[in-house]
């Protein structure tokens, strides 16, 4: 019986053989649920929820709202022993591979490949950005800072100033860039430089939530390149 932590690993090295260059974030936020993996491809960022033999369906429903509202692309990757009914539990137009143990590893079955996600917000897909990458990507493109505005509100003007095009390449771009050791520094940095942080117990609270987010996501890889 193939159990999570078993899957994982196997499932990166294929995910990089299928699809080349890709970055591999885990267990990332999205609205109220988490995704497994968040695989990151030039342009294109797709879900993939994982149901190992030992899982159950019990929470994919809920789930599935939110992967539709943030992915390109969305893939559900199962044990060989819910390969069967896999596709009652999620949308056509998304993908399914089945897994299974053999001889010498695991062997990956794509039963469906994944579709378009027509029902994903690219508010949604910027929300993912910290302000710092967001204010990278108004300075590559020569807008304004927009420093008074909200991060709801500039991801607002942004869509209403970038093609969709353009700004899907810039998202992953800043996904792929991303240093979760150095993400923090460049947070509250910005916010120094605009006198945004509180008093002692404000910078403390946003120090322990990046250094959580920080060290889980230290093993994340960019596969397929080196880094710079």
């Amino acid at each position: 019986m193939l159990r999570d932590k078993e899957i994982r690993e196997p499932l990166f090295d294929f995910l990089e053989e299928r699809y080349g260059k890709c970055r591999i974030l885990q267990e990332k936020i999205m609205g109220k649920s988490r995704a497994d993996i968040v695989m990151v491809t030039e342009g294109a960022l797709y879900g993939i929820e994982i149901k190992s033999d030992a899982d159950r369906y019990l929470r994919l429903k809920t789930q599935v709202p939110d992967y539709e509202r943030y992915f390109d692309y969305n893939i559900l990757a199962v044990g060989s022993s819910h390969a069967l009914h896999a596709a009652e539990h999620v949308p056509e137009s998304w993908g399914i591979l089945s897994i299974e143990e053999s001889g010498e590893g695991l062997d990956f079955y794509e039963l469906r490949a994944a579709g378009e996600n027509k029902k994903r917000s690219l508010k949604r897909q910027l929300s993912l950005l910290f302000r710092p990458e967001l204010s990278r990507i108004l300075k590559r493109n020569a807008l304004p800072e927009y420093s008074s505005l909200s991060k709801a509100s500039l991801i607002r003007r942004l869509t209403e100033l970038l093609p969709p095009e353009i700004l899907s390449h810039e998202l992953t771009e800043e996904l792929f860039e991303r240093d979760y050791l150095k993400i923090e520094e460049e947070i509250l940095a910005w916010k120094r430089e605009r006198g945004r942080l509180g008093g002692l117990s404000t910078g403390t609270g946003i120090r322990r939530t990046r250094r959580r987010e920080a060290k889980l996501y230290v093993s994340h890889r960019i596969r397929g390149r080196r880094k710079r």
